[in-house]
């Protein structure tokens, strides 16, 4: 099996593509070791430095701290991924780990849609995600995962992308922050 990794944007997240699919449940952030019961996820947030890994539905980004080199670690993450593929295993996960039951307001369900069709994707290209959160008095708030948490650009891409779309194609949104 033959690994792939792409950088990003964020010089601390490398996207690891392994030509299978990674998440039948949408795209999940891990930030804790023991935050998802999964021996891939827990092996690699074992490797020192590791300090979050973003699964969907056909990549893995993985975020490390800023004093370890990536190759000191990308090797080891690669090895762990084909190992895991190896035993037969066909996904990362398999489980809705969301609560996909809960009730929006009309204008976030616009939001979530304009987020989901024009700017995750593009997103997605880069390693990460952006989640909805809440959208009260004007303002929207979103929670970035994957590569774009912690990328110097992120500032840049939620101002003058996700807000500028947003504000564009709703008059009722004038700002959007990161949570």
């Amino acid at each position: 099996m033959f690994i792939q990794t792409e950088i990003t944007p964020n010089p601390n997240s490398l996207k690891f593509l392994p030509g299978k699919k990674v998440s039948n449940s949408g795209p999940y952030e891990i930030t804790k070791k023991n935050d998802l019961n999964n021996d891939l996820v827990r092996n690699i947030m074992s490797i020192n430095g590791v300090k979050g890994v973003f699964l969907a539905e056909d990549f893995i980004s993985v975020n490390k701290i800023s004093s370890i080199h990536w190759d000191e670690i990308k090797h080891i993450v690669i090895s762990l991924i084909n190992e895991f593929y190896s035993s037969g295993k066909e996904f990362v996960i398999d489980e809705n780990l969301f609560d996909s039951h809960k009730d929006f307001e009309e204008i976030e369900q616009k939001i979530i849609k304009i987020l989901e069709q024009k700017i995750r994707p593009a997103v997605a290209r880069d390693g990460g995600d952006i989640k909805f959160i809440a959208f009260k008095d004007g303002v929207v708030s979103v929670q970035l995962q994957g590569s774009c948490s912690g990328c110097p650009s992120s500032t840049l891409t939620l101002k003058q992308g996700v807000q500028n779309l947003l504000c564009h194609y709703l008059p009722e949104v004038k700002e959007v922050i990161a949570v």
